[in-house]
């Protein structure tokens, strides 16, 4: 499914994480709806991993937690994944695609699935958002999962816009027991607090949701 018709899927998705989600986390978190209102602090870059998938799936929409038309849903915490990507000026970045990939909750990557014998064949693994005038992204995902060799969970971005290589970075759950015994997490240092982001409970899910904001402020402008 191409970036155009994302939108087009399951409205439902669209509706609720750029709205009540987006909205909600905002209010938890007493910000206000601009990052420009923010302390502006470059998001650290993070490196890419082995484990971006080298065959991805026919459906990358930004909903990862339904595979196409499937009525199963992937196995997890529902998370709402939302921010605004924006330029070392703090300006929205538009037509930028924001990819995110994460193991499932047997933490297992699609890209491990050839060798893998137990994997959720619900979840998609790999989403992709196409950003407008505001900036403004969303995904549909599960609260990441430590795995063996990472004990802090994360999720995997990469933007790609034009004129620049593609820039990557991790999402990781602010105080999780595991973050500082994970190699990666602790090389960042102080930067860490750019990635590292508070899961909140949704007070109007009745399924244990959880949601989080996280702003990604890059360290260039676009071209054009």
């Amino acid at each position: 499914m191409n970036l155009q018709n994302q939108r087009s899927r399951r409205h439902f998705v669209t509706a609720f994480g750029l709205g009540a989600a987006v909205l909600s986390v905002e209010r938890l978190f007493d910000r206000g709806m601009f990052a420009e209102q923010l302390e502006l602090t470059r998001t650290a870059a993070v490196e890419e991993g082995p484990f971006y998938p080298t065959k991805l799936p026919l459906d990358t929409d930004n909903d990862l937690i339904i595979v196409n038309d499937s009525l199963t849903p992937a196995i997890g915490e529902v998370a709402h994944v939302s921010g605004r990507l924006l330029d070392a000026n703090g300006n929205p970045m538009r037509n930028a695609v924001l990819e995110i990939w994460q193991c499932d909750a047997t933490a297992t990557y699609l890209r491990e699935r050839p060798r893998k014998q137990k994997f959720d064949a619900n979840f998609q693994g790999f989403g992709r958002f196409l950003t407008g005038s505001t900036g403004e992204y969303y995904f549909r995902t599960i609260k990441p999962v430590p795995y063996l060799g990472r004990p802090a969970p994360h999720i995997h971005f990469k933007i790609k816009s034009k004129g620049h290589e593609a820039w990557n970075t991790q999402l990781f759950i602010k105080g999780f027991a595991g973050n500082q015994r994970d190699g990666i997490y602790r090389r960042l240092g102080r930067s860490s607090d750019t990635v590292s982001m508070d899961f909140v409970p949704l007070a109007q899910s009745t399924v244990g949701e959880v949601a989080t904001r996280f702003d990604i402020v890059l360290g260039f402008t676009p071209e054009g």
